[in-house]
């Protein structure tokens, strides 16, 4: 009679890790898979393991996904370490993902060292994620605490990642983490204010300046209505929707019923909203200057 076959092998527990955490595992793991030192090295100069920083690999694969980046940035920082910033943005689908190091935040007294490929953030503030998070949904968006899981790996939760993003990136970016979260149905709280609102008619200023498209007067009163930019000779006025302010069916129809009164007062109402400026801004001169002209 043969030996009996056994099946739980150090690889297959390995193989278990690896499947919650999208490929990657720790020395910490692969030790308690059974796997010593030398039986490590000896897998990863066979290529079986991939170093992506210090004591965590990648499993079998060298070109690792984002999500693979991204649990392996949170895993490489130790206990209570979430991903933060443009990065969580990213697995929140607020923003793209970009090239450059992964943000993770820690708690403050975690006292971590810098890693390559991480920007590192402390802070005093964040919360563990939840033990049983739910994967995919966006129900851990906006918790009464800073952290939460998505796709299992922990992250900020949308409300603090925007309040992270703020004076972190561009005000473009900011005001489209913004309207994206807004889409998901998360009601922010204490992110949007005139500065938000002022950054926005200062980039459409910027757009204006590089065409060549002044002078233009801004926050100017006609009747009982403020608009954004105004050509007083060619009596033209461009107006400027950001998500966060235009996004109601109520404001939909205020906007409507301003542009009405004002071509009835003689006015080229043009429109454009931050999505159009960030995409089109060269189009968005181009129907400015027809109407200057």
């Amino acid at each position: 009679m043969g030996m009996p076959y056994k099946l739980d092998t150090p690889d297959l527990e390995v193989a278990r890790f690896a499947a919650r955490q999208h490929g990657v595992v720790t020395a910490r793991q692969l030790e308690a898979a059974g796997l010593g030192r030398m039986s490590i090295s000896e897998r990863a100069r066979g290529g079986r393991l991939h170093r992506l920083h210090r004591g965590v690999y990648a499993v079998g694969h060298r070109a690792p996904s984002w999500h693979s980046r991204w649990m392996a940035a949170v895993l490489a920082c130790g206990e209570g370490a979430v991903l933060s910033h443009h990065s969580a943005a990213a697995l929140w689908e607020l923003l793209r993902p970009i090239d450059g190091p992964i943000h993770v935040s820690v708690p403050t007294a975690a006292g971590r060292t810098r890693r390559r490929g991480i920007h590192l953030h402390r802070s005093s503030t964040l919360e563990g994620p939840p033990s049983s998070p739910p994967s995919l949904a966006i129900g851990g968006g906006r918790g009464r605490g800073a952290c939460s899981r998505r796709h299992n790996i922990p992250l900020t939760t949308i409300q603090r990642t925007i309040g992270d993003l703020d004076g972190t990136v561009a005000p473009y970016l900011l005001r489209r983490a913004m309207r994206q979260a807004e889409h998901k149905g998360i009601l922010l709280d204490g992110v949007e204010g005139n500065r938000l609102r002022s950054d926005l008619e200062e980039d459409f200023l910027s757009l204006f300046r590089r065409h060549r498209l002044t002078p233009v007067e801004t926050s100017v009163k006609i009747g009982r209505y403020e608009v954004d930019f105004l050509w007083r000779e060619r009596e033209v006025v461009v107006e400027a929707d950001s998500f966060v302010y235009h996004g109601g069916s109520v404001s939909f129809h205020a906007d409507r019923a301003r542009d009405l009164d004002l071509r009835q007062r003689g006015f080229t109402v043009l429109r454009f909203d931050e999505k159009q400026l960030e995409e089109e801004p060269d189009r968005i001169a181009a129907v400015v200057r027809e109407a200057l002209s």
